[in-house]
């Protein structure tokens, strides 16, 4: 809102008298914008910036972790001994494990299949340590046990087989 003229301060009107009764300037060059090109500047501005990202997230699902039956886990402990076995013998099986990945943003997580040889059964750690020879040297990977929940490939396979005789 218009404030007026205070105290001492000069009269607009009379100081820009000159100029105020001047037309629109245009550029001679410049062919004159539109209004909707003029609105276009302000087009790149969101109030509600991420507000898409968030919703994203949100609606993303996630999987929650099933807790393994107790013979689960004495066919998955059978597996990795027979691994720790063959490992000692100096062979370096290729099997698909798969895996409970935690989520960081949220509850839950996501269950990823990892197909690579194996390099060694570390039991002090818990850990399965593998070994890949894609892309440059070989990059060792480790699986705690616990997020483990499957074991396949051809060395351990049969004993699946051995459930449902």
């Amino acid at each position: 809102m218009t404030q007026g003229i205070k105290g001492n301060e000069p009269d607009a009107r009379i100081v820009y008298a000159d100029i105020i009764d001047l037309p629109h300037w245009q550029s001679p060059t410049r062919p004159h914008m539109s209004l909707y090109d003029r609105s276009a500047q302000f087009a790149s501005y969101k109030a509600l910036s991420g507000y898409e990202e968030m919703v994203a997230e949100e609606a993303r699902l996630t999987d929650k972790k099933v807790d393994l039956e107790e013979f689960e886990l004495e066919r998955l402990n059978q597996k990795l001994n027979l691994i720790a076995d063959v490992i000692a013998d100096g062979h370096h099986p290729e099997l698909t494990f798969t895996v409970f990945v935690p989520d960081e943003k949220k509850a839950g997580g996501a269950y990823v299949e990892i197909t690579d040889s194996v390099k060694r059964i570390d039991t002090a750690l818990r850990k399965v340590v593998l070994m890949t020879t894609k892309g440059r040297g070989r990059i060792n990977k480790t699986i705690d046990f616990d997020k483990i929940t499957a074991i396949h490939g051809q060395l351990v396979d049969y004993l699946d087989d051995e459930i449902y005789d």
